[in-house]
C-alpha cells in the first residue's frame, strides 16, 4: 500500500514565543554557537548535522538531536539554517519542502542578494515562509552585547512572531521586505571590513619590514584608523547622497601623484604590492575622466559598471 504524503501543517505558530521550540540545521562553529544560545535562553532546541557526532556537545547542554533533517524540521515551527553555502541550503531543504510547508525558515548562511531572492521564491512556491539573515558577529560574539543579525523577507509579520526567539542570538535589525536586503547589507558591511583588514595587513607588513614589532605600532594604527573612519564614513555618505564630490582637502589628482610612492616603498622594502596595486588604475581613470578635483567619494560612482 503506498505511503500517503504528509499533509502541510495548518498552524504552527508558537503559543509561548518567549520559549518556543526551534530547530537548527548545520552545526559548524557558528551553527553550534546559535544552538547553544537558544538552549541557554530556554528554548527547546532540536539540532541536526550531516556529521551526527557534532550534536553530542549540544545534547549535553540539553539539545534534542534529530536522526534526519526531516525529523528536525517537523519538530519546530521555526527552523534556522546555517551552512557553508546557499547551494548547500537549497540541496538540504528541497527534500524537506513538504514537511516545511506552513513553517518558517530563517537562513543565516552567507550569500548574495540574488541567492536570497531565489531561495525566497522557492520557499513561497512551497508554502514556506522564508526570512534571510546576515550575522554581523563571529561565533564567540553570539548572545553578547554588540552582536546583531540583519533580517529581510516578504513576511514581516512572521519575523515579528519569531523575534523573541531570534533575540536569544543577538540584536535583531529588520532591513526590509525585499528578501535580498539582509545579504546586501551584510556584504556591504563586510566589504568595509575587508578593506580595513587589507590596509591593516599591509601596514603591519610595511612597519615590520624594518623589524618594528606590530604590538609597538598597533596603538598608533588603531587610533589613526578610528579617526579616519569617524571622518570618512559620514562625510563620504553625505557626498554620495548629495552628489557633491568636490573637495579642498585631498583630491584625486593629488592622490594620483602621491600613490606611486606607496607601491615603490612596498617594493623597496621587499613587500608584494598585490593588495594595493589595482588602486593606481582607479586613480588614473578618475583623473583621466575629469574628476581630479573631487574627493574619494567620487570613486563610488566610478565603481558602477557601465
Amino acid at each position: 500500500m503506498p505511503v500517503q504524503p504528509a499533509q502541510p501543517v495548518q498552524s504552527t505558530q508558537p503559543a509561548h514565543p518567549a520559549h518556543s521550540p526551534v530547530t537548527v540545521l548545520g552545526l559548524g562553529l557558528m551553527g553550534t554557537a546559535l544552538a547553544s544560545a537558544l538552549i541557554k535562553a530556554g528554548h527547546p532546541t532540536t539540532v541536526w548535522n550531516r556529521t551526527a557526532s557534532k550534536t553530542g556537545p549540544l545534547a549535553a547542554q540539553g539539545a534534542i538531536p534529530a536522526a534526519t533533517a526531516g525529523e528536525a524540521v517537523t519538530a519546530s515551527p521555526l527552523t534556522i539554517v546555517c551552512l557553508t553555502t546557499n547551494e548547500a541550503v537549497r540541496a538540504l531543504l528541497t527534500p524537506q519542502a513538504q514537511a516545511l510547508a506552513g513553517r518558517t525558515v530563517v537562513n543565516l548562511t552567507n550569500g548574495t542578494p540574488a541567492q536570497a531572492r531565489e531561495l525566497a521564491d522557492w520557499a513561497a512556491a512551497h508554502g514556506i515562509t522564508y526570512i534571510d539573515g546576515g550575522i554581523m558577529a563571529v561565533p564567540q560574539m553570539i548572545a553578547t552585547p554588540g552582536a546583531y543579525i540583519l533580517y529581510s523577507g516578504t513576511d514581516e509579520a512572521a519575523f515579528e512572531t519569531h523575534r523573541p526567539t531570534l533575540e536569544a542570538l543577538a540584536d535583531t535589525k529588520w532591513t526590509g521586505k525585499d528578501p535580498g536586503l539582509a545579504a546586501l547589507y551584510d556584504l556591504s558591511l563586510l566589504t568595509g571590513m575587508y578593506g580595513m583588514a587589507m590596509g591593516v595587513a599591509q601596514a603591519y607588513a610595511l612597519i615590520g619590514s624594518e623589524g618594528i614589532p606590530a604590538r609597538e605600532f598597533a596603538p598608533l594604527l588603531r587610533d589613526w584608523v578610528a579617526a579616519m573612519t569617524d571622518a570618512i564614513v559620514p562625510e563620504t555618505a553625505e557626498a554620495v547622497d548629495t552628489d557633491q564630490h568636490l573637495t579642498d582637502v585631498s583630491n584625486l589628482a593629488m592622490n594620483r601623484e602621491a600613490y606611486p610612492n606607496f607601491l615603490q616603498a612596498y617594493a623597496e622594502q621587499g613587500l608584494r604590492t598585490d593588495l594595493f596595486e589595482p588602486f593606481q588604475g582607479v586613480l588614473d581613470r578618475a583623473v583621466e575622466e575629469g574628476y581630479g578635483a573631487d574627493g574619494f567619494s567620487r570613486l563610488v560612482t566610478l565603481l558602477k559598471q557601465n
